[in-house]
């Protein structure tokens, strides 16, 4: 498993919608890192945009001299203020990709990024082939390792595969969400499966009830975006917190947590799995990261899922 980095940018918005997830303390941000470093995480994925270049900043100084025990994993393509955190735009010319990638180098504090990933989920197919020829130059010259799609369309993913340098395609899936149209495309192609959205935004770890109010300042409050699902005006939605319902005792079977259950669900569901839970505190690092002394749940588990929630 790795972690996703996008809740430690901390509050940014895309023009009245809020991106972000509220207020953070870097300190414990840190913390948490090197407590996932110590419990043998060693893939973190984040993005240029998250919180402006808040959270690649706090990444870079976070690894400091463990930088090359790990993979980092950012991500390209919104262009951004960082004096108001807005986004303003976005940009995939060859010129906007080299320079943002040298902006996350510097970020980063460091000189080459395991995993460079296109973050425009929907971006035109035609010029995502020059995208993708930029990229392999960017591996060239030795500004990245490799690179992926963000991107829920498999026409797309396919497209960036034909690459020499592709290896991963970072897509939404959980438990609540199957993919298997993604998770086959994955194995034909051998590309990782990054998996986003792991636990929900959140309502996998079983901490929220119909009552909980979000702050204004997060992706799930009042300001949230149109396609957030899990959260309707600031507040769980009833719809999926009774499908949770319907299958927290398969999750939590053996001793594990519900947060725990889903990240073994997304283990047995292929061997290219990869999920990246978000983090803002230590507590959350240590939960997540004891799933992995339980293992992936058993085929006969998924199987009981699926009928209960009808698929």
């Amino acid at each position: 498993m790795g972690l996703g980095c996008w809740a430690i940018g901390g509050p940014f918005w895309r023009g009245s919608d809020a991106v972000g997830w509220g207020d953070v303390d870097d300190n414990e941000s840190i913390a948490a890192i090197h407590r996932a470093l110590d419990l043998g995480i060693t893939f973190f994925d984040t993005s240029n945009v998250y919180g402006t270049g808040h959270s690649e900043r706090v990444l870079g100084q976070a690894l400091g001299a463990r930088r090359a025990g790990v993979v980092i994993a950012t991500k390209f393509g919104n262009v951004f203020d960082e004096t108001t955190r807005h986004i303003t735009g976005a940009d995939a010319t060859p010129a906007g990709i080299r320079a943002a990638c040298e902006a996350s180098l510097r970020r980063l504090n460091t000189d080459y990024i395991d995993l460079y990933q296109f973050h425009l989920g929907g971006y035109d197919l035609e010029g995502a082939v020059e995208v993708r020829e930029t990229l392999e130059r960017l591996v060239l010259a030795g500004k990245i390792r490799w690179y992926g799609w963000s991107t829920d369309s498999l026409e797309r993913a396919r497209l960036f595969a034909a690459g020499p340098h592709c290896t991963a395609v970072q897509h939404q899936m959980n438990v609540l969400e199957d993919n298997p149209a993604m998770v086959v495309l994955c194995e034909e192609l051998n590309l990782v499966s990054i998996n986003r959205g792991p636990l929900a935004m959140g309502l996998l770890t079983g901490k929220y009830t119909p009552e909980t109010t979000l702050a204004d300042n997060d992706v799930r409050g009042a300001n949230s975006p149109s396609w957030m699902q899990y959260f309707q005006g600031g507040r769980p939605s009833a719809v999926w917190l009774r499908k949770i319902d319907g299958i927290r005792d398969i999750l939590t079977g053996g001793g594990r947590t519900l947060g725990q259950g889903a990240l073994a669900w997304l283990w047995a569901r292929s061997g290219k799995t990869v999920p990246i839970p978000g983090f803002r505190t230590v507590k959350q690092v240590e939960e997540d990261a004891g799933a992995m002394a339980f293992g992936p749940l058993k085929p006969e588990a998924l199987r009981e899922i699926d009928q209960i929630l009808g698929r």
